[in-house]
């Protein structure tokens, strides 16, 4: 396989950017690096964690240096971080060797989607819907100034990696034996 440029999957809470991730990469050959999961390993606790001990500022330090490493690599899908885009040094270490594909889904969806969710903090909120559409609105201009390409997501998280591998020419893995 020649040296693939990063394909990062960016979007909101909800959007399917691990699932979709994870589904490419199986598909491609390539690595999957989970970026919240990157920052935790490296660190030895949770996003959760970080932010409990150190504060967001720390945390969004450490969000830069893994955007600086992981823009790095090669035959890679990343999913970012929802909010690391919003951050325009953050882009600018992605948009260097990476591609970046926005997943926009409408916040109805994102609400279905995210109705049953224990483990994200803001959706444990009485007024949660409020907070998420607050949130959604606020990042949205920054997933659309950050991406190269755009992806509606398809019925199927399996369907819609299928249409970014499609659009980015990606190559197939071979069949395992």
């Amino acid at each position: 396989m020649n040296d693939i440029s990063p394909i990062v999957l960016c979007g909101f809470m909800g959007c399917g950017k691990t699932t979709i991730g994870r589904i490419m990469a199986k598909k491609t050959g390539l690595d999957f690096i989970d970026m919240d999961s990157y920052i935790e390993q490296k660190e030895g606790c949770t996003v959760k964690e970080i932010f409990d001990r150190h504060g967001e500022g720390y945390f969004r330090d450490l969000e830069y240096s893994a955007c600086v490493e992981l823009a790095e690599k090669k035959n890679c899908v990343i999913s970012s971080g929802g909010g690391s885009v919003i951050y325009e040094r953050n882009v600018r270490a992605l948009e260097k060797n990476t591609k970046i594909v926005f997943l926009s889904v409408p916040l109805d969806d994102i609400k279905e989607r995210l109705k049953n969710d224990k483990k994200r903090p803001l959706l444990q909120r009485p007024d949660k819907d409020e907070a998420m559409a607050e949130l959604y609105h606020k990042r949205l201009p920054f997933y659309y100034a950050a991406a190269r390409f755009v992806i509606r997501p398809d019925k199927t998280p399996a369907s819609t990696a299928e249409k970014i591998i499609d659009i980015l020419k990606l190559p197939r893995a071979l069949p395992q034996k």
